[in-house]
């Protein structure tokens, strides 16, 4: 039986690595620079087609800014580092701040709330949908913005 998709958090700081970096040149990169085991272990559980929120991380920008998927699972690199590759998938239609999911019921108990300093988080299939509905979805989601579906 095929292992469903599962879902993750990515943080970086936008000074090292931001969502605009992430979407330029076809969106495409490693993600590296993980020196947690915990991160390093979520790194090694993903598959292909799983995705994340890019999350910005860092005093001014804590916020959901996009969606990307794993398009290589993890393998070392040339430092020895446990590495993905992921591209952006599309940008959070309204980025979503860490404040705003804190305050939101739907999201009690989110892994991200109780290991805030951790660098990849997974994601339960509930808070990936209530998130993704807080910003409105993102940009390659399906859903056309105001389409009055009934999704």
């Amino acid at each position: 039986m095929a292992k469903s998709r599962q879902y993750w958090l990515l943080k970086t700081e936008p000074g090292e690595w931001s969502w605009e970096d992430q979407a330029a040149n076809g969106g495409l990169t490693k993600w590296d620079g993980v020196k947690n085991k915990q991160a390093q272990k979520h790194l090694k559980a993903m598959k292909l087609g799983d995705l994340g929120f890019f999350y910005h991380s860092g005093a001014s920008a804590r916020r959901v800014m996009g969606v990307v998927s794993v398009v290589k699972e993890w393998y070392s690199d040339d430092d020895n580092e446990v590495v993905v590759d992921v591209k952006a998938v599309g940008e959070m239609r309204r980025a979503v701040d860490l404040k705003e999911m804190k305050g939101d019921d739907g999201l009690k108990g989110f892994v991200l709330f109780r290991q805030p300093r951790l660098s990849v988080v997974p994601v339960t299939e509930e808070v990936w949908k209530r998130i993704c509905d807080l910003g409105g979805g993102f940009e390659g989601d399906g859903m056309n913005e105001g389409d009055g579906g009934d999704d």
